[in-house]
């Protein structure tokens, strides 16, 4: 029998359209298409770092550069008090920040994931539990939290490691809280009625019927929280509780401002930095409305 005929076979056919119809769609979403480019962009800057600035420019020891220099042919984005190019910086800031709020919201949207489906699959005191938990994370301020977290880790464990497992354990609740609340209505489906009378468990429930319907709705926060995650590392950075070995975006901004870039005038040193954050949280909120009205119809028509 061929393979195409099997249940897994007409599985993997049915992925594959729905993925080359989502594609299609999203292809004449301009908005979603315009975050695309961006975050390609800043993706490919981030990956080929090495290849568009030497990593010795990150040295204070090795800066060359006239100091605090006005963008020029020369230097594009100026230089910083030590006489580094601000075009270095940027480049491989790009790998820490990029770093940081995918690796961050990948512990969150596991996290968020599978508190909010047992939260809303189990009745009593189990779900009642795993949502007053929720709702604690909720209430607690998300700045004060991580501050506390980002203070109170060993100090062998890597800053960059600390940073973002705290961005991730404190930015999971949102996640937690919508996944629950779709928990909620597939759990009154047909299909999961007699899943539950043909004597399936809890684990095959979960896994094999709520997860896959859940999953639209976590994709497309994914790309939302991305943001949120990279906005909260560049403001760990700034306060100085990031890596002080590493360069982020956030690191550059701190040293700015540790600087006196606001009474020496020297806007670019926190223009560029600044202006790549922006757009890359602009990508990631751009493709995440696109993917969310694609996904779900109600907004699409009232869109």
């Amino acid at each position: 029998m061929s393979e195409t005929l099997t249940p897994r076979g007409i599985v993997r056919a049915r992925r594959r359209a729905a993925l080359a119809a989502f594609w299609r769609t999203f292809r004449r979403d301009r908005e979603g298409m315009t975050g695309l480019v961006l975050l390609a962009l800043f993706a490919f800057v981030a990956l080929a770092a090495p290849l568009l600035a030497d990593e010795s420019g990150l040295s204070l020891t090795r800066a060359t550069g006239p100091v605090l220099a006005e963008p020029s042919f020369e230097y594009p984005f100026g230089t910083d008090k030590y006489g580094r190019s601000v075009l270095t910086l940027v480049i491989w800031g790009s790998r820490i920040s990029l770093l940081v709020g995918l690796a961050a919201t990948l512990i969150s949207m596991v996290i968020g994931t599978v508190v909010g489906i047992a939260s809303g699959h189990f009745r009593g005191v189990a779900g009642g539990a795993l949502n007053r938990l929720t709702e604690w994370f909720l209430v607690i301020p998300f700045l004060p939290l991580a501050i506390v977290l980002a203070t109170v880790f060993p100090p062998d464990v890597p800053k960059i490691v600390a940073v973002i497992i705290v961005i991730g354990v404190t930015s999971w609740s949102g996640t937690a809280r919508l996944v629950r609340a779709q928990v909620f209505s597939i759990e009154e489906r047909p299909y999961l009625e007699r899943a539950r009378a043909l004597g399936a468990g809890h684990w095959q429930q979960m896994s094999r019927h709520v997860l896959p319907n859940v999953m639209p709705l976590v994709l497309a926060n994914t790309t939302l929280t991305v943001s949120i995650a990279i906005l909260a590392e560049t403001t760990l950075s700034f306060l100085g509780l990031g890596d002080p070995l590493r360069i982020s975006w956030g690191r550059i901004l701190d040293n700015a401002y540790s600087g006196a870039v606001i009474s020496t005038g020297s806007w670019w040193w926190v223009f560029f930095p600044g202006a790549s954050v922006v757009l890359v949280v602009l990508g990631f909120n751009l493709c995440g409305r696109a993917i969310e009205r694609i996904l779900d119809p109600r907004i699409k028509s009232r869109v």
